[in-house]
């Protein structure tokens, strides 16, 4: 089979594409055409050598995938063969608290490959079915992104009705959070350095938008819009860079839920300010299986359709990677296997 691995890990790390043998299921196990991938910001970081520089020489990257079952192995009763799944991003991690070594065994990014390739081998018990409505592109936004935004807002977050969420960017979790916020019938204000994409955030459903280059102060712009209030919910992606703004941003026991380090890793936070607002801090590390299937009922009672910018083919891997990393993108960038 074709698969993508990681070269020259670190700064100048590139993918190669190589033949390697096809699987075999093993009992318990299932074998899975993959049809789709996606991208996330993290499969950059690890191409890139990782967060912490740690070598990934060999690996193949990608925790997003979507395909059908082409093979099952002995015993194996929660899918048949030609079901279509998505393999879940902590295979282990099926209901409840994560585990202390939840990093270490996620696909494509751990120590486990993961889905840039024809096909991969899968625990029976680590697969969802994709909800029906859905093509292999679609689904494969959803591992990752989409359960991500799903534990922030709904597991962690108890979003309500009538709550206020703040989204930052439009990359793919900040797009889900828009979705589900309104799925949930939550006001949404959007923050984008790009005037471009201000239309498009309406369109989705953003009430109100916030450019944070001709803005800086955007967390006085979010307090302004909630009437001094501020915000319940804060989808924090930024990480250091943004982190303090989003204290200043939410209400007294609001939630800020630490998902990203899209402006970096290097900053210092005055407790002052998640002690006089009484917030709710909690980092994020996607979901359970039981997360990922709820959420898929969400998505199929409301026929939600993730948002793709670009759909790249196969051999254009190494391009879908540089252009999720130029930023222009709109939610999710794919690839067709």
């Amino acid at each position: 089979m074709k698969a993508y691995e990681i070269t020259n890990a670190g700064a100048k790390g590139r993918l190669a594409l190589v033949d390697r043998p096809q699987p075999k299921p093993g009992p318990g196990e299932i074998l899975i055409r993959i049809r789709a991938t996606s991208l996330n910001y993290r499969d950059l970081l690890t191409v890139k050598g990782g967060i912490g520089g740690a070598n990934k020489r060999g690996l193949i990257p990608l925790s997003d995938g979507a395909g059908e079952v082409a093979e099952i192995g002995s015993g194996v009763t929660r899918v048949r063969t030609g079901d279509r799944v998505c393999p879940i991003f902590t295979p282990g991690w099926i209901s409840g608290r994560p585990a202390a070594r939840t990093a270490e065994s996620s696909l494509g990014g751990g120590t486990v490959d993961g889905m840039l390739r024809e096909y991969a081998v899968a625990h029976e018990s680590a697969v969802v079915p994709i909800p029906s409505h859905l093509s292999f592109e679609e689904a494969a936004c959803l591992p990752c992104a989409a359960v991500t935004a799903w534990n922030a807002l709904v597991a962690v977050g108890h979003v309500m009705s009538g709550d206020t969420v703040v989204i930052e960017g439009t990359g793919g979790v900040s797009i889900f959070g828009l979705q589900f916020a309104r799925m949930c019938g939550a006001r949404v204000i959007a923050t984008t350095g790009s005037e471009a994409k201000i239309e498009r955030l309406r369109q989705l459903g953003a009430s109100d938008v916030i450019n944070y280059k001709t803005t800086p102060e955007w967390d006085r712009r979010v307090m302004e819009l909630t009437g001094g209030e501020g915000a319940d919910h804060i989808l924090d992606v930024g990480g250091a860079g943004t982190l303090a703004r989003a204290l200043q941003a939410v209400r007294a026991g609001g939630f800020i839920t630490v998902i990203g380090l899209l402006s970096g890793m290097n900053g210092e936070i005055n407790p002052l300010g998640i002690l006089f607002r009484a917030a709710h801090v909690v980092g994020i590390r996607v979901g359970s299986r039981e997360m990922f299937e709820c959420m898929n009922r969400a998505i199929s009672v409301n026929q939600m359709r993730p948002v793709i910018d670009r759909v790249f083919q196969f051999d254009e891997a190494p391009e879908a990677l540089e252009y999720l990393a130029s930023g222009k993108h709109f939610g999710k960038v794919c690839i067709s296997v």
